[in-house]
């Protein structure tokens, strides 16, 4: 068809004759008849275009010898729209980015109504709900560099000892003890702090027993002399434990920024403190009444069972579930917050004639609570039967409520989980016997995906938010 003029134009397309696309450097010469099928596509109105200023309009470029209309556009996505042309249907890959899909069959006048059953579901899902892959993906980027910059830290902390007086002892002394399972002599020490810390909680526990509580001449209560043996070999422990990764740690100054170093020194104070009280209740007795402030310090020994933590991966894992899953708590409290709102103005309704325990709403507050936890006291229950109806739709509105957040902490407990085991076996894996000799293994490549998937789907962003940079996008994807 070289030379022919553009009044023939539409004349000569109207029969079964080819024309030459180029999509980015992707040629395809299709059919004036398959193209005709669609005529409200950009392809479909090319054939009825009449002059070159018309057809420049659609295209980006036409060569007049060839016949030639060019796009600059994506060629990896352009069979798809071939794909349609040919079968009248589109379907979408998973691997495809939905909103650069939308864009681009927007581009060519293809409605989405023409996406096949098969793929129709899962492309409206992700297009509607982006917002949910969005946050598991920051979750996966957090914890990735979380993991990548913890090693970076220990690597850096071993790094310093070479520069310090005794550095490779102070080195293998701090390795000993911030890292059990390190070595035999770190398993030996893990095994002793775990032992003292159950020896004095169950010391705690069952001096609260009557059988073991003593009364002085004055009939005050005092501390059964075995347990208090107890107390103080485990206080002094706990001090010799907190003075002992003081002295060998690698920076003095970040030392009680570490959650776990800050649970030690918390673990110890309670008893110190209330040293201090009880000294100075004895030499003023005008101030007798900070003996309570001495008692409540005392409960405070509860606590030490999260230095457990330290020896525990599941307990850290904990921590780090929670820390990255404030989103998932929030909205559990936040149904849980509805629920007990309604449920309990609604037992106040119907309740508060009949019975005395549900005669208020803060009282109704409490019982609805206790039901859609599921926890049921049965200190207050509904009377009537409308009571009774509320009390079951509560319940199975709490069951509910609480199940859907529960599967997305789960799953992020395990990821941390795997994520804690590897980060252990990489410190451990690090040889520092005659200073540094190796970097600790980091899957860079893991990293790095992560990074470069950060940045495209912030450019993918700006595409969104700024239609001129569609062709930056198309060139991204």
């Amino acid at each position: 068809m070289p030379g022919q003029s553009l009044e023939d134009f539409s004349l000569a397309h109207s029969e079964d004759n080819e024309i030459s696309i180029n999509v980015g450097g992707f040629k395809k010469k299709m059919r004036s008849n398959t193209l005709l099928r669609f005529p409200e596509t950009r392809l479909g109105k090319l054939l009825s275009c009449h002059s070159k200023e018309s057809i420049l309009e659609l295209c980006d470029d036409y060569d007049d010898a060839k016949n030639e209309f060019y796009f600059d556009r994506n060629p990896e996505l352009f069979p798809y729209v071939l794909h349609f042309y040919n079968t009248g249907k589109l379907h979408v890959m998973g691997e495809l980015c939905v909103f650069s899909f939308s864009q681009e069959i927007e581009y060519w006048g293809i409605n989405e109504f023409f996406i096949d059953s098969c793929c129709s579901y899962s492309y409206h899902g992700r297009k509607m709900e982006p917002d949910q892959e969005k946050w598991e993906e920051q979750s996966d980027r957090e914890s990735t560099s979380s993991s990548f910059d913890e090693i970076l830290a220990f690597y850096n902390d071993a790094a310093k000892f070479d520069k310090q007086p005794f550095g490779n002892v102070r080195r293998q002394l701090w390795l000993a003890l911030d890292n059990p399972g390190y070595s035999v002599l770190s398993r030996i020490f893990s095994v002793l702090s775990i032992v003292v810390v159950l020896g004095s909680i169950v010391t705690m526990c069952l001096n609260s027993l009557p059988d073991f509580q003593l009364v002085d001449s004055y009939g005050k209560a005092e501390e059964d002399p075995r347990f208090e043996i107890v107390e103080h070999f485990g206080i002094a422990w706990f001090t010799f434990e907190l003075m002992a990764r003081f002295a060998v740690a690698p920076d003095f100054l970040k030392f009680f920024k570490h959650a776990l170093n800050l649970i030690d020194l918390m673990s110890i104070l309670p008893f110190y403190i209330t040293l201090i009280v009880n000294l100075v209740v004895e030499s003023s007795p005008a101030l007798a009444n900070l003996g309570r402030v001495a008692q409540v310090l005392r409960l405070m020994r509860i606590f030490r069972i999260l230095k457990l933590a330290r020896h525990s991966t599941g307990l850290r894992s904990l921590g780090a579930t929670l820390k990255y899953s404030y989103r998932e708590v929030g909205l559990l409290l936040l149904y849980l917050s509805v629920g007990i709102s309604i449920f309990s103005v609604v037992a106040y309704t119907i309740e508060k004639e009949e019975n005395e325990g549900l005669a208020t709403i803060p009282a109704c507050w409490w019982w609805a609570t206790v039901s859609m936890t599921t926890v049921g006291y049965g200190d207050v229950v509904p009377g009537t039967t409308a009571g009774k109806l509320t009390a079951s739709a509560c319940i199975l509105a709490g069951i509910l409520v609480v199940v859907l957040p529960i599967t997305l902490i789960f799953n992020k407990f395990s990821h941390f989980y795997r994520r804690q085991k590897q980060l252990e076996s990489a410190m451990r894996s690090c040889d520092f016997g005659d200073g540094m000799k190796e970097v600790p293994s980091v899957n860079l490549r893991d990293y790095y995906a992560y990074k470069v998937k950060s940045l495209m789907a912030s450019f993918t962003n700006l595409s969104r938010s700024t239609p001129s940079e569609l062709s930056l996008n198309d060139s991204l994807h």
